[in-house]
């Protein structure tokens, strides 16, 4: 399939004139501006007050799993727009139409600047919107949909400068939970993960959306995120499949070293988790692997894998490594401290879900100075400590109701963006921003 382009002519100077210059710290892409969901801005409250923090403005908004990025003075979140019942069960593939769409609002106001849509079929399990995150950088906004519609928008204007049809251009199909990789810019090039037979991952230019590099084969996409690391003095992008972990360079997609995974359903979603010389990697039922680094050539050796009782399974929440250890959720709901490399934990327990947490119980972890700020599935945003000592927590404030279902509950799966001293967050019907100025 061709690529479409728009002549991008007089972009830059429309970027540089509608979106002026940021104020304080932004959260261009998933996971924030180093994607280590680490927020370094300072003036941040330590506990909210009794009344509960300042609601800047809320705007409505239809469905998606897809956090919001903010940059530039401008809020970018995608959303799908249907009449179809999207409350289906967890593992049921059905087919709907509507239409899928990015949305720029003004971070002051919350007003619409302006918005892009399209048709779209979805074929895949929890049908509510978009998963991936928007990436915001140079003047541009990659966005990648739920059936693999890759796009790349002016972000002053929302005029397309280029897209791809990932499902057509590799041939492929959307994964049972669909397109839920955040694509990764690295350089001058878009990384993402594509398909399946032809190609696991693929570079693109990021002006252009030309094919740099292609690499890996694969039995399903898998859901994880594209990384970058650094070890044996050199950079190398991990990657993850459903059969597979392995990393290639940045610059080639030539393979560096390749190991064995095994995901049930191919259901493998966090990102690896750095600690020291080692690699960890844990999916769904059990399936954990940690890998050592080479130091001397690129290379892993395996530790240990598939541990019965141990590590962590995580599904929704990027877990998060600090302290010698792994914090993160696992599938059964539990907030767990994982030691590295032993496998065994430091403490584990319900941390904001109390002591009967339920299965696949969602918080997403930011961690800010010495404490965490987790935005919990019931729509509460908690702040909490999280060290070798155990979860302490401080303060608690509810921000939106839970408006889409997962293993008979009711609850919302989007994670926040923390930037300009707030927090942007969406459920199904509306997104906020809250201020978290002390």
């Amino acid at each position: 399939m061709p690529i479409h382009r728009v002549p991008c002519g007089l972009w830059m100077m429309l970027v540089i004139s509608a979106c002026g210059s940021a104020v304080g710290d932004e959260w261009p892409q998933w996971m924030g501006p180093k994607r280590d969901n680490v927020w370094r801005e300072s003036g941040i409250l330590t506990r909210f007050p009794e009344s509960g923090p300042r609601v800047l403005w809320r705007v409505p908004i239809a469905g998606g799993y897809a956090g919001a990025a903010v940059a530039g003075g401008r809020v970018f979140v995608c959303d799908y727009v249907t009449d179809a019942d999207v409350k289906i069960a967890n593992f049921e593939r059905k087919t709907s139409t509507g239409n899928e769409r990015v949305v720029c609002l003004d971070e002051a106001t919350g007003k619409l600047l302006w918005k892009h849509e399209y048709p779209v079929t979805y074929t895949i399990a929890y049908p509510a919107g978009p998963r991936c995150t928007p990436t915001v950088h140079d003047g541009l906004v990659y966005t990648l949909g739920a059936e693999g519609d890759l796009l790349c928008l002016e972000a002053a204007t929302g005029k397309i400068v280029w897209s791809r049809d990932l499902k057509q251009d590799y041939a492929t199909k959307a994964a049972l939970w669909g397109w839920a990789s955040h694509p990764l810019v690295d350089g001058d090039r878009l990384v993402c993960v594509v398909g399946t037979d032809l190609a696991h991952a693929a570079a693109f230019d990021l002006k252009t959306g030309t094919e740099v590099w292609r690499t890996g084969k694969a039995p399903e996409q898998g859901y994880v995120p594209p990384s970058i690391i650094e070890a044996a003095g050199m950079r190398q992008l991990v990657l993850v499949k459903p059969d597979g972990v392995y990393a290639v360079e940045p610059e080639t997609g030539k393979l560096l070293w390749e190991t064995p995974y095994n995901a049930d359903n191919g259901s493998i979603i966090m990102t690896p988790v750095r600690s020291g010389e080692y690699l960890y990697v844990g999916g769904y039922q059990g399936k954990n692997l940690l890998l050592k680094l080479r130091g001397d050539a690129a290379g892993v050796d395996v530790v240990w894998r598939n541990r019965p009782k141990q590590a962590i399974s995580a599904v929704n929440v990027q877990p998060f490594g600090a302290d010698g250890l792994v914090y993160g959720f696992h599938e059964n709901g539990e907030l767990r401290a994982m030691r590295v490399p032993e496998g065994d934990f430091a403490w584990r327990g319900g941390g904001p879900f109390g002591e009967r947490p339920q299965g696949s119980a969602t918080a997403f972890l930011t961690r800010h100075d010495d404490r965490f700020f987790l935005f919990t599935e019931t729509g509460d945003l908690v702040i909490a400590r999280l060290n070798p000592a155990g979860y302490e927590e401080l303060s608690r404030t509810h921000l939106l109701e839970p408006t889409n279902v997962a293993f008979g509950r009711d609850v919302v799966w989007c994670a926040p963006a923390y930037a300009n001293q707030s927090v942007v967050v969406r459920n199904d019907k509306e997104i906020i921003r809250v201020s978290l100025a002390e």
